[in-house]
């Protein structure tokens, strides 16, 4: 499973934004984007020129990559998939990320992050529809049901994980059962469902892609 194995903070500041990475740690204020202002490269104090069309389409596809911890190619091939598809390609592109099942395994609060999510999914703890499933780029469809495999339900990660389920809850499209360590995708999500990625323009990766 080919991942991005560098810095997770240092992706953060060269977006701008908190991508939430490591999952509630980045609320911290002892995260790094919040004492260092300055993107990564030669020199604190680096000064950034006038960004180019080019460079803002840039700067939006590398946002939603990092934020669905994905590689080029993976995300390309998403993409494509997103393209073929009936409506919106940047709608469908989201829509598309949102079902992916390391993604479905961190909204059902069942890891902190969508790292530990694809790290539980990878080694086989995540079943779908009753089946294991170890690939976390397969794409969940309205009404399957995806639940902790029953003996790895006394993982303390998955337990921790879980306590964030009684703060904030989870989307509406998605029903979760805590204590059974299972949850349903009551719906496919909207590109409106996805409150997080609010201030994403996704039009300028179709724009980025169409060069």
């Amino acid at each position: 499973m080919a991942r991005n194995t560098g810095p997770q903070c240092r992706l953060c500041r060269a977006e701008k934004k908190r991508l939430y990475l490591k999952g509630e740690r980045c609320k911290s204020s002892k995260c790094p984007i919040t004492k260092k202002r300055n993107p990564p490269g030669k020199g604190p104090r680096t000064r950034q020129g006038k960004m180019s069309d080019y460079g803002i389409q840039l700067r939006e596809k590398q946002k939603l990559k990092r934020t669905y911890g994905m590689l080029e190619k993976q995300f390309k091939i998403f993409f494509t998939k997103a393209d073929k598809m009936k409506g919106q390609t940047g709608e469908n592109l989201i829509v598309l990320l949102e079902r992916r099942l390391d993604n479905i395994v961190f909204r059902m609060r069942f890891a902190s992050s969508r790292n530990q999510a694809r790290q539980l999914v990878s080694h086989g703890h995540v079943c779908v529809n009753g089946k294991k499933v170890t690939i976390a780029s397969y794409v969940v469809k309205e009404n399957d049901v995806v639940e902790v495999k029953e003996s790895s339900k006394q993982l303390v990660v998955i337990k921790e994980s879980l306590k964030e389920y009684t703060k904030s809850g989870v989307y509406p499209w998605l029903d979760v059962d805590p204590d059974a360590m299972k949850g349903t995708v009551k719906a496919l999500p909207l590109r409106s469902d996805v409150a997080d990625l609010a201030d994403l323009n996704e039009q300028l990766i179709v724009e980025l892609y169409s060069r």
